[in-house]
């Protein structure tokens, strides 16, 4: 049994909901609201399930992995078939290169603890903290886009879906939320909009999920 720890508009999870119904596999939702009761992620009984407080987590029969691309990569291991990671060494290493510049060099930069942080910290406004995020973001994208005019065909890495759509769609959606365009750039334009009109993308939106509000 597959049970995916998630909240509706969290980019991470988004990309795991998007690999689950990719690779057609059932799970029950268990959803953490990142901002009622002070953030539900912070309380003990699931910072027991992942000590840093993130979202998504995946228990597969008690068995917990959490962070992204973690658990996309178990899944492809644990549930062969439709795998979002190439097997040639220099494929793998190309979509995974895809999946970090989001992960690491994206996403971090627009979290609400960041946010909340640089209020609190350095006194900035919340137009301020708008600001610097959707710097990183239009930065972040700029440097995407150089990458997919390399690698992209339909979706992020060829004619086939990868790990990498996983990230990019959860992402152009996140940058339209913080004002930032993702049309602006036509390669990433181009493999998000053939993406997002895959079910397993369809079903994986937020608005698709049950505790959207």
């Amino acid at each position: 049994m597959l049970k995916l720890y998630s909240y509706f508009r969290s980019s991470a999870s988004y990309r795991v909901r998007a690999a689950l119904h990719w690779k057609g596999l059932e799970f029950e939702y268990l959803p953490v609201h990142l901002i009622k009761d002070g953030g539900q992620q912070n309380r003990p009984e699931f910072r027991k399930i992942n000590p840093m407080g993130h979202v998504p987590a995946l228990d597969h029969d008690g068995f917990l992995v959490s962070e992204s691309v973690a658990i996309i990569q178990y899944l492809d291991d644990a549930f062969p078939g439709k795998n979002l990671f190439p097997m040639a060494p220099r494929d793998r290493a190309q979509v995974l290169q895809l999946c970090e510049l989001i992960n690491s060099g994206i996403q971090p930069l627009q979290n609400i603890k960041v946010g909340k942080y640089l209020e609190a910290e350095f006194g900035l406004s919340n137009a301020d903290t708008g600001r610097f995020t959707q710097h990183w973001i239009q930065d972040g994208l700029a440097n995407l886009e150089r990458l997919l005019a390399q690698t992209a065909g339909s979706y992020c890495f060829g004619g086939e879906v990868t790990a990498a759509d996983c990230f990019v769609v959860p992402q152009c959606f996140a940058a339209r939320r913080f004002g930032v365009n993702p049309d602006d750039f036509p390669n990433l334009s181009r493999v998000n909009a053939n993406a997002i009109q895959l079910t397993a993308f369809q079903r994986a939106h937020p608005e698709a999920q049950p505790d959207f509000a």
